[in-house]
């Protein structure tokens, strides 16, 4: 393993650690050279599928692109780094339970639309207007429309709630 602070390709295990249920391997590594430390996390490659992008172009699916996409969604969030990979490594594993080769790049962001509200709501508007590519601010609006029904509705009493008998 190659060290990020120095050059030098010699580097040694000092610990190694489950982590995620067993399924990534976390090991703190120190460079023979330089003595520095650092941490590298160790996954079984799975067999993601190819993301169909709106324009017809497909490329592989990109853990850390959509990582990096809701990073930005939720910053300067309450949200913790954490709580943004366990909801990557949910959707990662959504997708390889389809078990199709191919996947449009709309069912992620709906996978993404439906989880996201639970963890941040600011976050989700943030995604939405990205992710849904409003041309006006009128459709931004009937988003946030939405978004206010469905959070007055959960927090009603049960026989005002949306679809409850009376």
């Amino acid at each position: 393993m190659k060290c990020p602070f120095c050059p030098a390709a010699d580097t040694r295990v000092m610990d190694s650690r489950d982590s995620a249920e067993g399924t990534i391997i976390r090991r703190r590594r120190e460079c023979e050279t330089c003595k520095r430390r650092f941490t590298t996390y160790e996954r079984v490659e799975e067999l993601n599928p190819l993301v169909v992008k709106k324009d017809g172009r497909r490329e592989g699916f990109d853990r850390d692109k959509l990582l990096a996409g809701l990073k930005k969604a939720c910053e300067k969030r309450p949200v913790s780094v954490e709580q943004v990979e366990a909801l990557v490594t949910e959707i990662e594993k959504r997708l390889q339970e389809l078990g199709e080769k191919e996947v449009a790049s709309t069912t992620i962001g709906e996978l993404v639309m439906d989880r996201l509200p639970d963890l941040d709501e600011v976050a989700y508007v943030r995604f939405a207007s990205v992710y849904r590519s409003f041309r006006d601010i009128a459709e931004f609006m009937d988003e946030l429309k939405d978004i206010l029904q469905g959070k007055k509705a959960s927090e009603a009493p049960p026989s005002k709630q949306r679809g409850a008998k009376t």
